[in-house]
């Protein structure tokens, strides 16, 4: 568990410090736009009140605080599953990267009241509307990653096959 610790402490970290940097050092907040390597990759200044690329948007309170509590009961569900049934090195390190993004996106709600998006990325004369943040990344990277390094844990249940010391007669 120190390692999904330490890889969300860092993912949470990363997360925070470059909505910082962004949000109040840049100011992006106030101009709204920064182009950084046009087309390829904006500072776009979005507030997030839904969930990923701005699905279900909504200003009240009480829509804030059902997705901070969809958020902690994802983190708490997570920790319990790879408690339970520990994954390897990479697993518990995309857990952890789940983990800290999720938590990244909590702290936004509940100091802005939305998730701070700010990273736009177009591509061959293709406009992509939507901004997203290191959280989001790190919330996808790690969903696909425990996906690809599961748990160790062997289904209960018989197989059918012997694999005790027992030797077979040879039948007559």
């Amino acid at each position: 568990m120190k390692l999904v610790f330490w890889a969300g402490f860092w993912t949470f970290l990363l997360d925070q410090a470059t909505k910082w940097l962004v949000v109040h050092v840049l100011n992006l907040r106030t101009l709204g736009e920064i182009d950084v390597l046009p087309p390829l990759l904006n500072f776009r200044m979005a507030w997030n009140r839904g969930v990923n690329f701005g699905l279900f948007q909504g200003d009240s309170d009480a829509g804030r605080w059902l997705l901070i509590g969809v958020a902690v009961a994802i983190v708490l569900f997570v920790l319990v599953w790879i408690w339970r049934d520990p994954p390897a090195k990479w697993g518990k390190i995309a857990a952890g990267m789940l983990i800290g993004g999720a938590l990244g996106n909590v702290v936004d709600r509940v100091l802005y009241g939305a998730v701070a998006d700010f990273l736009n990325m177009s591509c061959c004369g293709i406009e992509n509307p939507f901004a997203f943040n290191v959280a989001d990344i790190a919330i996808f990277a790690g969903a696909l990653g425990l996906v690809l390094f599961p748990g160790t844990r062997k289904p209960s249940g018989k197989s059918g096959n012997n694999t005790g010391n027992t030797r077979r007669k040879n039948a007559p």
